[in-house]
């Protein structure tokens, strides 16, 4: 069995404003990284901070279509961090809308691996709503949701 996360879902814009949502900074910083922001535009062949100390070593972005990149996105049993793929995708949908597919892949098939593909299966989700709610509406859903953002912490793992 191999340890995987893909979600889906549509956003009612257009590709280009999609797109623009996750490679621009300032807007991904808007809905998502909203703690310590993205320290700038994902581009191939950058690494690229999220959340203060999140690096995101960008791998391949074809504009409107398609971005790559790899970061800690693991952690082992021995409580090292290691490296996972992820993969987003934009189609544009015949009515003007945008379906966005996220997939991440690389876990360790063991406890520490199926609990991360968990965690990141619910982060990527909440990613995905938040890019929504933001993109059609100019609406902040991450404000006030994890207590440890609330303050001044970037989420890591479900606030208990």
């Amino acid at each position: 069995m191999t340890l995987n996360v893909r979600i889906s879902g549509r956003i009612g814009r257009q590709v280009g404003e999609v797109f623009d949502a996750v490679v621009n900074p300032k807007k991904l910083s808007s809905y998502f990284t909203t703690v310590g922001g993205a320290s700038a535009p994902l581009v191939a062949g950058t690494t690229v901070i999220w959340w203060k100390n999140a690096p995101v070593e960008v791998n391949e972005v074809e504009d409107n279509k398609r971005i790559v990149f790899h970061w800690e996105g693991g952690t082992g049993e021995d409580g090292v961090r290691y490296r996972t793929k992820v993969e987003m995708t934009f189609d544009a949908l015949d009515d003007g809308g945008t379906l966005v597919i996220i997939e991440e892949t690389g876990w360790r098939e063991d406890e520490a691996g199926r609990r991360g593909t968990y965690l990141n299966c619910e982060g990527w989700t909440q990613m995905l709503c938040c890019m929504k709610a933001f993109v059609e509406y100019g609406i902040n859903l991450r404000e006030g949701f994890f207590l440890s953002e609330m303050r001044g912490e970037p989420a890591e793992a479900p606030d208990r």
